[in-house]
Formats: C-alpha cells, sequence, structure tokens
C-alpha cells in the first residue's frame, strides 16, 4: 500500500552494508576492465531508500490516515481533495502505485526527496513518495477532472511529461509558492514604474518565480530631468536596487529570488552595463548575482560587418520624438532616421569594438544572454512587438506598457508575462503508445497552470496571464535519445530527427489549442489580428512537403508508430483554427532543464550532454556523479560532450528545432579553453545567420575538470 515505509522492492538489498555515497562514487572509477561502474549507481539508488529515505518517512496504516493528517496539520490543501470521491481518491493513489516506479540514479532520487518532496515542518523527515507528488500535481490540476488526472499521472510517471519545478514542488501544498516558473516586466522611464518594478518583483520573487525586467527605456546617465541637464543617474543604480531586492526575498528559504536585466545595444548605456560584470568592476557598479541580457537588432551586425560606428541613442530624446518608448521602436528601420534627427541626443562607438566588449564580458562572467531582436520579431505570430526575453532567455511573447498615477496606482493596466513551464521527454514520448495523446496531455496541463494562476499583487501580471493564456512546452533528452538510437548529435540524421520531432510536435499542440477554443467558446486575446487567424502561419507547412530527409529517421518514426503530419492534416489544422482559434496565444517554449531532468533521467533540453558521468556538488554531501541516461559501456562514442562538439553543430540543431517553435529555446554555447573572443563572435554570428532567437551562458572549459559543474537558471530550468 501507498503508505508502508518497505514497499520498495528494495530489500533483497538489506543486508548489504554498503553507503549509498561512496556507491555513487564508483561511477567516477573504472572497474578492473576497464568498465564504468553503472551498476554502482543502481546501488546506490535503492541503498539511499534503505539507508535514508525509508528511516525518514513518516509512517500512515492507511491513506485514508495520511490524507486526513496532511490536510488537519495544514500541509496539503483541502479544497484539491475535495473536488473528489474517496473512491476516487484511493483509485488514483493505488493506480500511482501499481506503476512501480524506481529511481534509475542516485541523483535522481537525490534530488527528488531534497528539493520537491514533502516535508514536516521542521524538515527532517518526509511526508511524501514520489508517487504522492505526481497524483497531487495531478489532482491539483485536473480540477476536479477524474480521466485527466488519471491521464496526467500516467504521462508523469512514465516519464513522458514533466512539469516544471514551481508546478511540481507547489501543486497541492498548503504552504507554496507559485506554480508559474518566471515572469517579464517592463519599466518605463519615470520614477512611478521604476517604483513599481522593484515592488512587482518584491512580491513575484517572493513567490517563487524568477523576474526579468527591461530597462531599454530608461534615460541614460546624465540626461536631463525636467529639462535640467545631467540629472539622470541611468540604469546602474536601479540594477543594483533589484539586485539587493532579490537577495531579500525568497519563497520560504527554498528557492532563492533570481532576476534578470535586460538593455538593448543601441542605449547609451550600454557599455557601462556590460562593465558591471567585469571581474575587476569597481564594487559601487558590480553586479554579483543578477543576470543580464542585451537585445541586439539586426542593424548592428550590419555595421560591424561594414566596420562602421555604431549610435546609441536617448532613450528620453527617442520617445520624446515619437511619442512611444524606445523599446516599442525597430531600430534597424529607423536607425538612419534617427542618426540624421537632430532632436534626439547620441552618441557613437565602435561596432566591432561593442562586439569584441561583448565577447571579453562572456569570457570573464557567461553574461550577456542576447535576444536577436529582428529575428525574434520577424516570428512573431501575434500582433505587437517583443522587447525583451526572461531569466533563461526562452521566453518571448509581447507585452504592453502600464501607466501610474502619482500614488502608484494604474491609471492603465498594461500587459507584463508570466511562464507557465513544463517539458516532455524526448526518448519516453517517442516510445508513448499516444504520442499526440502525450503532447495534448501536456498542453492541458500547462493551460491549467495558466488558468488557476492570479497574482493579484502585480495586476500587470494578471492581464497578461488572463488574456494569453501563453505557456511554454519544453523539450528535454535530446541527446539521450539519439544516442540511445545510435545516432550522433548534430549528424545529419540528428538534424533530421530534431526538425521532424519539432515539426510534429507544433501540429499537436496546436491542435490540443484549437479543441480548447472549441471546447470553451474562447480563443486568445487579440487572435483576430494573429497570423494564426489570418492562415499566415500555416503557409510554410500546408505549401511544401515536409517529412524525413533520412531513411533512419522514416525508420525511427514509423517503428515508434508517430504518425507525421501531411499537408493535408495542416490544411484541416488550418481550416479549424481560422474558424475557432487556439485559446493559447503562445505554446512552445524550450527552457534549460536543470533538476527536472535528472529525477527525470533526462539529458538537459536539447543541449548535449556536458559530461559522460556529470559531477555535481550537492551541498552537505558533496560531489555526486550522474550518468547520461541510457549511456552504456558499448555505446559510449555517441556520447560526445558539448566541448568536443562544437558550438556550431549545436546551433545547427537548435536552429532546426527553432522554425518550429513560436518562442524560444536557451541555448548555451561551449567552448575549449583554446577559444578567443574572435571565436565568441563567429558564433554569435553564425547563431544570428541560421536564424536563432536568443542566446543563453557562454561556457568555457576548464582544463582541471572531468567534468563539468553548470550553475543553471533557477527558475525555468528547476
Amino acid at each position: 500500500m501507498a503508505e508502508t515505509l518497505t514497499d520498495t522492492g528494495l530489500e533483497s538489498f538489506a543486508s548489504e552494508d554498503l553507503d549509498y555515497h561512496a556507491l555513487n562514487a564508483k561511477l567516477n572509477l573504472y572497474d578492473d576492465s576497464g568498465k564504468i561502474q553503472f551498476d554502482a549507481d543502481k546501488q546506490a539508488a535503492r541503498q539511499y531508500f534503505l539507508q535514508h529515505v525509508n528511516q525518514n518517512t513518516v509512517f500512515f496504516h492507511s491513506l485514508d490516515e495520511k490524507l486526513t493528517y496532511l490536510v488537519d496539520e495544514g500541509y496539503y490543501e483541502g479544497h484539491v481533495l475535495e473536488k473528489y470521491s474517496n473512491e476516487f481518491l484511493h483509485r488514483i493513489f493505488d493506480h500511482a502505485y501499481a506503476k512501480k516506479f524506481r529511481f534509475p540514479t542516485f541523483l535522481g532520487a537525490f534530488k527528488y526527496y531534497t528539493s520537491y518532496t514533502l516535508k514536516t515542518f521542521d524538515g527532517k523527515r518526509y511526508l511524501e513518495r514520489f508517487e504522492d507528488r505526481v497524483v497531487m500535481v495531478a489532482l491539483t490540476l485536473a480540477d476536479g477532472n477524474e480521466d485527466f488526472a488519471i491521464t496526467l499521472v500516467d504521462e508523469i510517471i512514465s516519464g513522458r511529461f514533466q512539469p516544471a519545478t514551481p508546478t511540481f514542488l507547489n501543486s497541492g501544498k498548503a504552504q507554496r509558492g507559485e506554480a508559474v516558473s518566471c515572469f517579464l516586466l517592463r519599466i518605463e522611464d519615470n520614477m512611478e514604474s521604476i517604483a513599481r518594478g522593484i515592488n512587482s518583483a518584491l512580491q513575484l520573487s517572493k513567490r517563487g518565480g524568477g523576474v526579468a525586467l527591461l530597462l531599454t527605456n530608461l534615460r541614460e546617465h546624465g540626461a536631463p530631468i525636467k529639462k535640467i541637464e545631467n540629472q539622470s543617474s541611468g540604469v546602474i543604480p536601479v540594477m543594483k536596487l533589484l539586485e539587493d531586492s532579490f537577495s531579500y526575498a525568497n519563497q520560504l528559504g527554498a528557492r532563492q529570488g533570481a532576476g534578470a536585466v535586460y538593455l538593448h545595444a543601441h542605449h547609451p548605456d550600454i557599455l557601462k552595463f556590460l562593465d558591471t560584470k567585469r571581474e575587476n568592476a569597481d564594487e559601487k557598479i558590480r553586479i554579483k548575482t543578477l543576470s543580464l541580457g542585451v537585445v541586439i537588432p539586426d542593424i548592428t551586425f550590419d555595421l560591424a560587418r561594414k566596420n562602421e560606428d555604431m549610435y546609441l541613442f536617448s532613450p528620453y530624446d527617442v520617445e520624446r520624438v515619437y511619442g512611444v518608448p524606445f523599446s516599442d521602436i525597430s531600430v534597424s528601420e529607423k536607425y538612419y532616421e534617427m542618426v540624421d534627427d537632430k532632436r534626439i541626443t547620441k552618441k557613437k562607438i565602435n561596432a566591432r569594438r561593442f562586439f569584441q566588449t561583448l565577447a571579453e564580458i562572456q569570457f570573464e562572467s557567461g553574461y550577456p544572454y542576447i535576444m536577436f531582436e529582428d529575428t525574434v520579431n520577424r516570428s512573431n505570430p501575434v500582433k505587437g512587438k517583443v522587447i525583451m526575453s526572461n531569466l533563461c532567455s526562452e521566453i518571448l511573447q509581447v507585452s504592453e506598457a502600464s501607466e501610474y498615477n502619482e500614488d502608484l496606482t494604474y491609471s492603465h493596466i498594461g500587459k507584463d508575462i508570466s511562464c507557465n513551464l513544463g517539458s516532455m521527454n524526448i526518448a519516453m514520448s517517442m516510445d508513448s503508445p499516444d504520442f499526440g495523446k502525450t503532447v495534448g496531455t501536456a498542453i492541458r496541463a500547462l493551460t491549467a497552470v495558466s488558468d488557476q494562476t492570479t497574482i493579484t499583487s502585480v495586476p500587470s501580471i494578471v492581464r497578461g496571464n488572463d488574456e494569453s493564456h501563453a505557456i511554454g512546452l519544453g523539450q528535454m533528452n535530446l541527446h539521450g535519445y539519439l544516442a540511445r538510437e545510435n545516432i550522433f548529435y548534430g549528424s545529419e540524421e540528428g538534424l533530421d530527427f530534431t526538425n521532424m520531432y519539432f515539426y510534429t510536435v507544433l501540429f499537436h499542440a496546436i491542435t490540443e489549442s484549437n479543441k480548447i477554443a472549441i471546447e470553451r467558446g474562447q480563443a486568445f486575446g487579440g487572435f483576430k489580428e494573429s497570423k494564426y487567424a489570418s492562415g499566415e502561419f500555416f503557409d510554410k507547412y500546408t505549401d511544401q512537403v515536409w517529412e524525413p530527409a533520412t531513411e533512419r529517421i522514416r525508420q525511427l518514426f514509423a517503428g515508434a508508430n508517430v504518425h507525421i503530419p501531411t499537408q493535408e492534416d495542416w490544411r484541416e489544422l488550418k481550416a479549424s483554427v481560422m474558424e475557432h482559434g487556439i485559446y493559447n496565444q503562445n505554446l512552445q517554449a524550450v527552457p534549460p532543464t536543470g533538476s527536472i531532468s535528472y529525477i527525470n533521467n533526462s539529458t538537459s533540453s536539447i543541449h548535449p550532454i556536458v559530461a559522460k558521468i556529470e559531477i555535481r556538488k550537492e551541498g552537505k554531501i558533496g560531489r555526486t556523479y550522474y550518468p547520461a541516461p541510457f549511456m552504456t559501456n558499448d555505446n559510449l562514442e555517441y556520447y560526445q560532450d558539448a566541448y568536443e562538439i562544437g558550438p556550431e553543430k549545436i546551433i545547427d540543431t537548435y536552429a532546426a528545432a527553432t522554425q518550429h517553435v513560436d518562442q524560444g529555446l536557451s541555448l548555451t554555447l561551449f567552448f575549449k579553453d583554446t577559444v578567443s573572443t574572435r571565436d565568441l563572435n563567429r558564433a554569435q554570428i553564425y547563431a544570428w545567420r541560421k536564424g536563432i532567437k536568443t542566446l543563453y551562458y557562454i561556457r568555457l572549459r576548464q582544463k582541471a575538470l572531468m567534468g563539468t559543474e553548470v550553475e543553471g537558471c533557477v527558475s525555468c530550468e528547476l
């Protein structure tokens, strides 16, 4: 039964007096025959239960006793369970436990019990197993729909779909943060907006979400205030205020506050902005924990190609001349017009020197993230302009400025952005008995997160979420799947699979969103002005045949019984969407999955692995080791790491996927320690030319490390 301590299937190992940490460490040691000791890690996972989990789990005699206790003592939200009969609750818990779930790796089990499971208020004992957490997530998101709850349990416990950390961590708990992964906020060029932005960041951070803020519209250092020259302090002091805010506000200590700020490349403070991440920066300006992102339009690359100067424009003057904030102007379109306009204060720097500085800062810190502004907006299917991204650089949605009264109340509530994320496991999804149902279930689960979330302390977030119903379905375990099928990452077959997989996911994602719109009689706000409503979005799928370019990938899809949508399929979907709409303004975004990858036994996102045996530092336990999924001593050649594969093949892989994703994909570039700043710039240019929308971190391999310990995004990936 679900409540016993010993029903883990591990009793046969009870006589083995082995330490799980020592067993896990054997992954880093070859055996006498020169083989990696994969079985030692499996034993470590089993011993972790015997030596730690079982001994520290609260025992209940029955499910009724357990649920009553957890509700009465303030651990579970009673209203979630009240939507279901007692008979069904017994059935769904039994259904979950009948799956006989086992963590295949020690790190997966350790991550789950350290970071996700419900604990007693003193943090010393466990109140849930993995199955319990899965059921509570399903019951919460299903909102009383028994069939959907059972289906969602099947998809999560099978590993085909994994909600992002905020949803998986918080659902059903009485003491919790929000189920939303992260947020994006605009700040306009006035003190009221700055004050509101900082307050909103505090409110959202304490609820567990990472927050990105746009600084592009703030007037530069030395700009006039009330026509008095040299009064503005620029963006740096605002960055310092935000950094302090995020360090103060966190989700009950469970997740540290985290923030990012984005600035346009043609903002006059851009070099000061970048200098805040230099190792030798003065402490007065140095930014230690805030992430930086730069928005770069096409014109910047054109100017660098010609080795010309690039002009930086005063946001204060641009807004005064054009009547809209600087971020809402297309710099590529208006560049020479603004250069010639004497009403706009401007200064110039060398464009190539800008990119050189960008690479230098990335060498030192891994920052900034980059958003290719015009690439993003050319592929944006809805009306409006995308002006920034998020903490992990995969969210790309349209926002709208808010306006405030002097007492900081809203005179106009704009639209800010929240990210409702979860990821499919590519390998497990290709094994699904019904691929379309797996995608559809994921879309409905994420839609439920959006529908159930209302953060009244930030009204612009509420409006944005309520009108857009935007979600971000991600993917992970691409490298694991390719290696399992003896396909090299970045090879012709690897790119072919990536293209056709994302093509197929898109079809089913739109199909499900269309079904929801039909069921509810409602499309997202602004649908009628979108490329979906006009049918333009579908033209590239109806006007040409999309099919595998290699026989191997054709066989893989056929063998998995995954139907590849035809032109006729797309024509029928196009007609239905144009008539009924889709419920979700945005559907896909690929985050840099971290902790959820470990508990799901996946390679992170659609990146290649960073090491065959990844080394991680996990709190008091110290070093832990994680073997790449599906890796054996017989298929090691297919597990080249990201540094061996190099940036071009990674960019090619992301480019194959990007064309079928309406938002972004969090793309980290990996380089060997011999790389130069020139190499970084070449990779950036290559990514831009291949149609990549955003770049996340830059990672340099250090000679001394066997594996790579990468700090990840604290909101979207976890």
